[in-house]
């Protein structure tokens, strides 16, 4: 296994160097609204976090500037402020921070675990796994994507709810991009790096990122950062079977119904019921309440979601 050894570059310091035992964080991507899935994934992070002594942080995960959707990052502050939940350290952004993931890239040309590509998705067609079409052309890296080269060999974690993953990316996936050609980073970077210099041990989030895990500790390897732990959350279903997404029009969270919508995602993810009152303190009680054990098995909650 390569790997860039000491990670990053010296001018890159990790952010924060307090030790704590627990960090985890909770990162939405202002492409819409946040929804009751949302509100799941922050409960259970925050309670996570929480319940271990840990700290609790939010980041904005915004690299893909195109697809912003307007006021959503409004939307979300107002949220976290209707909900009362706090981070524990200053909400990044990460369209302010695309500097650091160039920096970080550049240190990955000059190991040579990257190439420049110049496949279009025309020219791919239907075809999800990569096969290497570019690997060994030599491109210039001017106005074309960057793949990261991946290997031929089973990778596996250990989730804390969902168990054992494992994932060949070489056969399951190929060569995956971290920018594309306009110049966007890819979300599989950025979060890595923001991981590491945050500080992260653990994250929770849905299940429909479980597939992702692997491409990020596959990059986590290859720059020598810690891996961290795992959980993936069972995703809130509609009525039609669908998870609530932005993609389905799932329906914006309504800051003035807090409580008792606070109190149905607590429900929600297994936990026992808290008393109907200013969010911080049901907080509190569904931290003091806390049971991974008692999370809905399996990747999907269904219910009256909306």
């Amino acid at each position: 296994m390569k790997n860039l050894n000491p990670p990053l570059t010296p001018h890159l310091k990790k952010e924060g160097e307090s030790r704590v035992a627990y960090k985890g964080r909770f990162a939405p991507s202002p492409t819409g609204p946040l929804h009751f899935g949302s509100l799941i994934t922050a409960v259970a992070s925050y309670c996570d976090a929480k319940a271990q002594h840990g700290q609790w942080i939010v980041r904005i995960e915004d690299t893909d500037i195109p697809r912003i959707y307007p006021n959503s990052e409004q939307h979300i502050l107002q949220c976290l402020d209707a909900f009362e939940f706090e981070s524990d350290v200053e909400i990044i952004y990460q369209r302010n921070r695309l500097d650091i993931y160039d920096a970080v890239i550049e240190q990955l040309k000059q190991k040579k675990l990257v190439y420049a590509c110049e496949c279009t998705r025309k020219m791919l067609g239907s075809n999800h796994i990569y096969v290497g079409t570019c690997r060994k052309k030599n491109l210039d890296f001017q106005d074309q994507a960057i793949r990261v080269k991946v290997s031929d060999q089973a990778l596996c974690f250990d989730d804390r709810l969902q168990g054992q993953h494992c994932s060949n990316l070489s056969t399951d996936l190929g060569d995956f991009v971290l920018k594309r050609r306009d110049g966007i980073i890819n979300y599989q970077l950025a979060v890595v790096v923001d991981d590491y210099l945050q500080g992260m041990t653990h994250v929770v989030r849905g299940a429909d990122l479980l597939d992702n895990t692997e491409r990020q500790i596959w990059l986590g390897q290859l720059l020598g950062y810690p891996q961290l732990e795992y959980m993936h959350l069972p995703l809130a279903m509609n009525d039609q079977g669908q998870k609530l997404s932005k993609q389905n029009l799932a329906h914006a969270l309504d800051i003035h119904n807090a409580p008792q919508l606070l109190a149905q995602a607590i429900t929600a993810l297994g936990q026992h019921a808290v008393d109907l009152d200013q969010p911080h303190k049901m907080l509190a009680q569904a931290v003091s309440q806390w049971d991974i054990q008692k999370i809905p098995k399996g990747t999907e909650i269904h219910g009256i979601f909306e």
